[in-house]
Formats: C-alpha cells, structure tokens, sequence
C-alpha cells in the first residue's frame, strides 16, 4: 500500500508539471539533455558508448552530433510521455497523431482471428502507441517491471487507467498467459529490443555485434501463427507531432530455430532504428552480457563507472 500511496502522489505531480506550457516543458528537456552531457551522466556515457559500437565508421565530428541529438530527444521523449500519460487517449491520438501508415494492416490482421503480435522497439514515443493500439482493441502489453516497488506501481497505475490495456509481466508464468491471448485471437505488444536475464535468450546480430535478445517473440509466434507486425510512432516535428508506422514483419520471425527467428526480428529493428539514430533508445545498455567463452567483457564498464 506504501508504494501505491506513493505513486500516487508521484502521478500528481507528474500532472501538475505536464500542464505547463508546451514550450517551458520543451526547454526542460533540452537543459536536462545539456546536464546530462555537461555531467557525463549515465544516459550521456552509454549513447555515446553505444554509437561507437552500432556506427564505427561515424567521423568523431559526426558522432558528437548524433549523440547530443539523442540525448534531446531522450529527455524529450521522457516530457513527452508524461503530457500523454495525465492525458485521454483519445485527447493524445487527436492531438498528436498527424499521420497514419498501416492502420487497416492492424485492423485487418486482427479481424482475422489469427491473434497478433506487434512488436514495437524503443523508438519514437512507444506509449502513444500503447495508447493508439488500445484505440483499436483490448490489447496484453508485456512490460519489464522496474526494480523499485513504487516504480512499478506507477507504471501500473499511469497505464492502467485505460481499461484496454493489460499489463503482464515479462516473467514466465505471466507470460504464459499470452499463449492463451493470441489463442483465442488477441492482440500482444511486445517491445522485442530489451537484453533479458542470462540463459533467457539467444545471441544474435544487432548492428553487426551478437546482443543477448529475447526469444518471446519467435516463440509465440511459432506456437500460435499469429501475424507479427512491426509498429512505432515516429516523431515528426517539434510539438508532439507524430507518424504512425505498422509494417509486416518477415515470416522468418517465426523459424522453429531461435537463432534464424532472432536474427531476423534484430534485423527489423535495426532497420527502424537506422531510420533516425536520435529517436532510438541509445541511453540503455544493450550488450552487456556477452556471448559465453568469447573472452569479450562488459563494453560499458571503465574503472570509474564498472557497472
């Protein structure tokens, strides 16, 4: 009840500074983007960390305005989820969805029965998705829960007040309960591009380096034939202004070998991302854990921050 009791009053003043006006929370973001690069903070130190590894071949004049547009538009994307989260779905998708591509492939995929699966990677603003797909339907949208107790009730309480939305927990009973989701002709969305624990997935290119990557995806998809669609809201201009996508994912998605299904949902995502480095979630660490007996080590770690 604790942690409720604090989400709660965290969801209140989250609130009250999403009603400031559009460009204060604007100029927000862009200072708390300058601190963190001012103060090498954690976010600052893993995009740019990140950019070295997925685009070796940037020139350092290059790399340095990748990485400062990422840390904007991270900052931004936090702003912004906020504004969408104390506000009406409706209210967001009326306001801030300027363009729609591949709407009726979603509708059509699940009048079909067949169940869906949309996987939508860390691009763009993923919860103006969210809220677009429970526009559509009851929708299970699987979520890594944070490892604060009040965290996760925040996330709980910030989505649950759509009644379309499901939550469920990237964990293995839970997730045993998509199975029964799509059996029955439902729709599941997963964001695919999260490293899971150690033994929970398989290695698997992503920007020509092997990342740990979840298996969720092929295997629902393999067990059940359901459609596995691509999906993300790009941003496309300054004031909360986006760009629906839903694109068909490669049938090889659901090859019985996780590896080849793997492979070819990274493959997806990269492409996404590639689309516009700055709006992809370059601030989390991807390849930590490395593959067993490589001799390779945590590429993020340096003796000031080995962790």
């Amino acid at each position: 009840m604790k942690a409720e009791f604090i989400a709660s009053v965290l969801y209140r003043l989250a609130a009250l500074f999403a009603r400031l006006p559009w460009p204060w929370l604007m100029t927000f973001a862009d200072l708390l983007a300058w601190l963190w690069w001012r103060l090498d903070a954690r976010e600052s130190r893993v995009a740019r960390r990140n950019l070295e590894l997925a685009y070796p071949d940037l020139l350092p004049s290059e790399r340095v305005l990748v990485h400062r547009a990422i840390l904007r538009s991270t900052a931004r994307q936090a702003v912004e989820t906020l504004r969408l989260w104390t506000r009406p779905p409706a209210q967001n998708l009326a306001r801030c969805l300027k363009q729609r591509h591949g709407q009726d492939l979603y509708d059509a995929a699940l009048a079909s029965g067949k169940g869906v699966i949309v996987a939508a990677p860390h691009f763009g603003n993923w919860e103006l998705l969210n809220q677009w797909l429970s526009q559509r339907g009851p929708i299970a949208i699987v979520y890594k829960p944070p490892q604060s107790a009040v965290g996760d009730a925040f996330l709980l309480k910030v989505r649950g007040s759509d009644a379309n939305i499901r939550q469920v927990r990237a964990e293995g009973p839970a997730v045993r309960q998509l199975f029964k989701v799509l059996k029955d002709g439902g729709a599941t969305g997963i964001l695919p591009d999260q490293q899971p624990k150690a033994g929970d997935g398989v290695f698997a290119p992503f920007f020509g380096i092997d990342a740990l990557s979840m298996t969720l995806v092929n295997r629902l998809a393999a067990r059940t034939g359901a459609t596995v669609l691509f999906a993300w809201c790009e941003r496309i201009g300054p004031d909360m202004e986006f760009a629906l996508h839903v694109e068909p994912a490669p049938a090889a998605i659901a090859d019985p070998d996780p590896v080849v299904g793997v492979s070819a949902l990274n493959a997806g995502i990269e492409r996404i991302a590639r689309r516009d480095p700055a709006q992809y979630q370059w601030t989390y660490k991807r390849y930590t854990l490395r593959p067993p007996g490589s001799g390779e080590h945590d590429p993020y770690a340096t003796a000031r921050h080995p962790h």
